[in-house]
């Protein structure tokens, strides 16, 4: 699939099959892993075959259910953005591979987590993995005029950007973030306050560059 395609297929999924991950799915994940780890910095896993984390073996834990495995997303302590940035294109690779997936900040079990956290680093979020009772629902849009300034002079490339920053995943579907062209080639985004709204900032950042062709313009 083209990254249009991707972002378009990809929604949220909490309630999984017991179908395993393919070991070879799973050795291209690992492979996508270690370039994103050795690119960025962060340190990123993927852990499979595990029912303590989202106690798989329950009939529910919170609002997951049957998830098996998951992504473990670390970083430094001011990496949040980068976190996001990176975090979205694993989890639109694994899209790519026919998985589903969830980010998740808070319905997992912490203390369960089978990966210890790097030196100087800390576990920032996790992302839920794996096949899909369904392949989820679209999120609802805010207004587009709510979340950039457009103008008569806005060029294409920046509205393409804006369709895919808002097929991004928010933190409860906030939306929370603007953009703004401020010169022909800069574009300005930033993130407004509430619940993993850096993270949320580097997701839809990743998006929008998809979408606007990271050839045609530079962050501000």
């Amino acid at each position: 699939m083209e990254s249009m395609e991707l972002m378009r297929a990809r929604h949220s999924v909490r309630k999984f099959t017991a179908q395993k991950i393919e070991p070879e799915k799973v050795e291209q994940l690992q492979v996508e892993i270690e370039a994103i780890n050795r690119e960025s910095g962060l340190f990123f896993a993927v852990v499979t075959d595990n029912e303590d984390v989202f106690k798989a073996s329950q009939p529910s834990y919170g609002s997951f259910s049957g998830c098996r495995n998951f992504f473990l997303l670390f970083g430094d302590k001011k990496a949040d953005e980068q976190v996001g940035y990176y975090g979205e294109r694993l989890v639109l690779f694994a899209q790519s591979l026919g998985l589903n997936t969830c980010w998740c900040a808070l319905t997992f079990e912490k203390k369960a987590i089978p990966v210890a956290a790097p030196e100087g680093m800390k576990l920032f979020i996790v992302v839920a993995l794996g096949y899909g009772e369904t392949q989820g629902v679209p999120h609802k849009n805010k207004p587009l005029e709510k979340l950039a300034k457009l103008t008569n002079q806005t060029p294409p490339w920046f509205k393409q950007g804006m369709e895919a920053a808002m097929l991004a995943p928010t933190a409860v579907n906030q939306q929370r973030f603007r953009f703004e062209q401020v010169s022909e080639r800069g574009v300005r985004a930033k993130a407004l306050l509430g619940p993993c709204y850096k993270i949320d900032l580097g997701i839809v950042k990743y998006h929008f560059e998809l979408g606007a062709g990271r050839e045609n313009f530079n962050w501000e």
